[in-house]
């Protein structure tokens, strides 16, 4: 069954989230999260939101235990305004 967490954070150096996380991505293609989204909210700027897909829980909690996702991990919180909040999702239904 799909998985989906999601980070949501704020933060006031958005450009250096933006630069680890295109390193993170060219760095650790795979085993990971099939599909990444970050967006920030236009209400509310500095107000990111991280959405990572996996094909199941086991997945995702395979690459959360990885250490380099450790390292990203605690590379964002120092980037961030507060501690991010994290939010694991079942997925109960997709639709297109």
């Amino acid at each position: 069954m799909p998985f989906v967490q999601v980070v949501e954070y704020q933060t006031d150096r958005p450009d250096e989230v933006r630069r680890l996380s295109e390193e993170w991505t060219r760095e650790h293609p795979s085993p990971g999260p099939a599909r990444v989204t970050l967006a920030e909210d236009r209400d509310s700027p500095g107000h990111f939101v991280m959405v990572a897909e996996f094909d199941s829980y086991e997945q995702a909690m395979a690459h959360s235990g990885r250490p380099e996702t450790g390292e990203y991990a605690e590379r964002m919180r120092r980037l961030a305004s507060g501690e991010p909040r994290y939010v694991n999702l079942e997925v109960a239904q997709q639709m297109a």
